[in-house]
C-alpha cells in the first residue's frame, strides 16, 4: 500500500490519499490519470490491469485500488 501512495501522491502531491473516497466522482483522477496509474502499478507491481478493471469503483480510493491489485496479484 506504501508504493501506491507514493505512486498517487507523485500524480498529486496536494491530495491526502489516504483518506480520500471519490478520486473518480469527485474529479480528482481524470482520464490521463487513470492510463498513467494504471502504467504505473502495471510496472510496479508485475499485474495486468484489465479494461473491466477499470471502472470507478477500483478507482475511487487507494484502498479500492489497493484491493484491485491485491486480487490481480492473486490471480497470476
Amino acid at each position: 500500500m506504501e508504493r501506491l501512495l507514493e505512486i498517487l501522491s507523485s500524480m498529486h502531491p496536494d491530495v491526502d490519499f489516504e483518506t480520500q473516497e471519490n478520486l473518480i466522482n469527485g474529479g480528482i483522477l481524470d482520464s490521463f490519470d487513470i492510463v498513467t496509474l494504471v502504467t504505473e502499478i502495471t510496472e510496479e507491481f508485475d499485474v495486468t490491469i484489465r479494461a473491466r478493471d477499470i471502472v470507478p469503483e477500483n478507482f475511487n480510493s487507494a484502498s479500492a485500488l489497493y484491493a484491485l491489485i491485491q486480487k490481480l496479484e492473486e490471480e497470476e
